[in-house]
């Protein structure tokens, strides 16, 4: 029986997440054995037209890179988005928030208006293709990460946490850092982290996306208890949550 054949690929994105991967140390002993990995920039110089599951790391960024994606989208069973750039569009939709001729000027300079160097609305992967599942994070947790996998070569569709940090929190006894005069996002945020930012004293800056169904009453009453307002929580929100927006909603 054949091993299923992997593709990782990357995008617009600092490449962290990937260097999660390489981070596995013993573990990617255990995953090679059971797959192969077809396709790897970062790793091999081989390509692949056919590969099972896809596992792509980066925002889209330019017309070619969507259609890239869109290839990459039509060789594989299943896609997997890998961190925040890939499920949400991550840092690199603060972009988003600006004039994009600016921005070229701002970072290139003279060289602005050169053909190459153009870049479009920065968009996560289900902005422009079908992502079968999410893992969420900047960078990725190497524990979900391979508990995603396993669970897809084992045929089981894996759990990603549909409640927020909030909850990961109160279970660890953790004190609430909006009682510190944090503005933290846990409240919005998904979990699956293990509240790992507020558990060192940080508040959660939203890597991981919202909630599905978040509980914005509940964030609103938490706010006027510590008397701030909705637009203290929106200027955090910015970072990892500029225009968060989804094609198959």
């Amino acid at each position: 029986m054949s091993k299923p054949r992997i593709g990782i690929f990357d995008f617009a994105c600092c490449e962290g997440c990937q260097l999660q991967i390489v981070n596995l140390e013993e573990e990617i002993l255990d995953l090679t054995g059971v797959v192969d990995v077809v396709e790897w920039r970062e790793a091999m110089s081989e390509q692949s037209h056919e590969y099972d599951i896809a596992i792509v790391e980066g925002s889209i960024t330019r017309p070619e890179d969507e259609e890239r994606l869109w290839i990459i989208r039509s060789r594989a069973k299943i896609l997997i988005a890998l961190g925040a750039c890939a499920t949400t569009g991550g840092l690199n939709k603060l972009k988003n928030n600006f004039d994009f001729q600016d921005v070229r000027e701002y970072v290139y300079g003279k060289y602005a208006d050169m053909p190459h160097l153009f870049t479009d609305t920065v968009k996560a992967l289900d902005e422009v293709v079908k992502v079968d599942y999410k893992i969420h994070g900047c960078p990725v947790d190497r524990k979900e990460l391979t508990y995603v996998i396993r669970c897809l070569l084992m045929g089981k569709k894996p759990e990603i946490p549909e409640y927020p940090v909030c909850v990961e929190c109160k279970a660890k006894g953790n004190q609430c850092l909006w009682e510190t005069g944090q503005v933290c996002l846990g409240p919005i945020t998904r979990a699956g982290c293990g509240a790992r930012c507020p558990s060192f004293g940080f508040r959660c800056f939203g890597c991981r996306g919202y909630v599905d169904e978040p509980n914005i009453d509940a964030a609103r009453d938490v706010i006027e208890k510590y008397g701030l307002n909705i637009e203290d929580l929106k200027s955090k929100m910015v970072l990892f949550g500029s225009k968060q927006v989804h094609a198959n909603e």
